[in-house]
């Protein structure tokens, strides 16, 4: 019976340390950035690692269309988001050893899910 007992206190400790690495993971994802660009770079958008919008720079050659510079910027913003999640991929990959842990990316702010 006590024998369970360590099993179960290592359980607990893997777990905490899973939980503090996730939370470091999660520090470094915010400060990480990914850039995408549409019309041959004349729209760029910028993404952090959580897949969050920091910025979008549009060459002002660009304006002259609406509705081009409106696909343009869903494009690239497309593309931004879609680094930033190749990227939390491959991350959990490592972070795993590659074994699916059911949750995970729930726990790193839904990143790393096929959009």
């Amino acid at each position: 019976m006590l024998g369970n007992l360590g099993n179960i206190g290592g359980l607990i400790k893997s777990a905490k340390e899973m939980q503090s690495n996730i939370a470091k993971l999660q520090a470094e994802l915010a400060t990480r950035r990914y850039e995408g660009d549409a019309g041959g770079g004349m729209v760029r958008a910028i993404v952090d690692g959580k897949g969050s919008m920091v910025d979008v720079r549009i060459d002002p050659k660009a304006a002259d269309d609406v509705e081009l510079l409106e696909d343009l910027v869903k494009a690239a913003v497309g593309a931004a988001i879609t680094k930033s999640q190749e990227a939390m991929q491959s991350e959990m990959a490592s972070f795993t050893g590659g074994l699916n842990v059911p949750g995970l990316s729930d726990l790193l702010g839904g990143m790393g899910k096929p959009s």
